[in-house]
């Protein structure tokens, strides 16, 4: 379920989590064994949180999980895709979903567009 524009993954480690602990940028990059520009990136909401990022977050903080930050960052993504202009895309032809059931053995005996069902 996606919600309604959500938050850029990185703005939850900036205000929830640094703020609460109180660990600067510079010392939470060191920890994490990022660059400072690498890890500043992220919680400025200009990179993406990357596998390898959800992973180290997922050990220095023990909970959410790297899949949980990965969602986030899934969510935040499609999100801001959906708002842009895009191109249209026609639906996949009758004939391909046809060719789609004689292959998956749905009873349709040859493989063409003829023998599809209404």
């Amino acid at each position: 379920m996606t919600i309604f524009n959500p938050p850029h993954p990185g703005s939850i480690l900036k205000e929830d989590l640094m703020t609460e602990i109180g660990i600067g940028v510079t010392e939470a990059a060191k920890q994490l064994g990022v660059s400072r520009v690498a890890f500043s990136r992220v919680i400025n909401g200009r990179a993406a949180i990357s596998v390898d990022m959800a992973l180290r977050l997922e050990v220095w903080m023990s909970t959410p999980s790297a899949e949980s930050w990965i969602r986030m960052q899934t969510e935040y993504d499609l999100w801001q895709a959906r708002q842009k202009p895009r191109q249209a895309i026609k639906p996949i032809s009758r004939f391909y979903e046809c060719q789609t059931a004689w292959k998956n053995g749905q009873g349709i005996r040859e493989n063409s567009v003829e023998n599809c069902p209404p």
